[in-house]
């Protein structure tokens, strides 16, 4: 089986640049997708051209806003949007889908902006995220894939040193929250296999960072423990264009 995760920035955007053609040559499985910036009724229609999906959509309160979805060759068990806390659920941040043997839940973690200015807003998140992971674990192992939005080593963003503790996605507090999250037994699946590669998977906009890959691993397959040993591989697609991020994948 593969899995794979993408932030689309924009499905409408990304339609128009082949999405479904892109999505027959991964092959894949099950997909999962983040910042679709677009409300259900418009995702189904900007994909209607992608054949043998179950459709799983949760967009938010505020149109053309994060957003996020889940396409599955399997019908899932069940589907279930958010979390529960009515502080997180307006943004289609979080849909879980139940499979015979895990879930997959597919996230868009919320960014911390500039001036850091939703950086404590971020860092309760990250926390009730993580509560309702492994809440939703007991019954079942978690594949949980996304855009989270930190990179959590040094290798895991071009230049460290500039943006610790200065920029959304590299300070001591995001850090400290994906460390939690694998501390807490969900294992960041492309460093198991490859503790110390560098690979990136978003480059900004700006100065040509892609050409030059001054880029971020900001996209993550995590996994449950238990799941490890189910892993064949965890990968990036750098070669797949249409977004200011690439997908991630992994095969089981």
């Amino acid at each position: 089986m593969r899995i794979i995760s993408w932030n689309v920035n924009g499905i409408r955007a990304v339609a128009t640049k082949g999405f479904a053609n892109i999505v027959k040559e991964m092959n894949c499985d099950i997909i999962c997708l983040q910042e679709t910036k677009a409300q259900d009724d418009q995702v189904r229609e900007a994909v209607a051209n992608l054949n043998g999906f179950h459709m799983y959509t949760n967009s938010a309160e505020k149109k053309g806003y994060s957003s996020t979805a889940i396409f599955s060759k399997i019908k899932p068990i069940s589907v279930t949007n958010d979390m529960g806390i009515a502080e997180h659920d307006k943004e289609g941040r979080v849909i879980a889908a139940e499979f015979e043997n895990f879930y997959v839940v597919t996230v868009y973690v919320p960014n911390s902006k500039s001036e850091l200015e939703r950086l404590s807003y971020r860092q309760q998140w990250d926390k009730d995220f993580l509560n309702y992971l492994k809440n939703i674990e007991k019954k079942k192992p978690v594949i949980v894939c996304g855009d989270m939005n930190v990179a959590h080593q040094a290798i895991d963003l071009k230049h460290p040193k500039p943006n610790y503790n200065k920029s959304a996605g590299y300070t001591q507090i995001e850090i400290d929250g994906m460390t939690n999250f694998i501390n807490a037994g969900l294992k960041d699946s492309y460093r198991h296999f490859y503790p110390e590669k560098i690979e990136y998977t978003w480059w900004s906009y700006r100065a040509g960072a892609r050409a030059k890959n001054v880029g971020w691993r900001i996209d993550y397959f995590l996994v449950s423990e238990q799941m490890l040993t189910k892993l064949k591989d965890s990968f990036i697609m750098q070669q797949v264009m249409g977004s200011d991020h690439c997908p991630v994948g992994i095969d089981l």
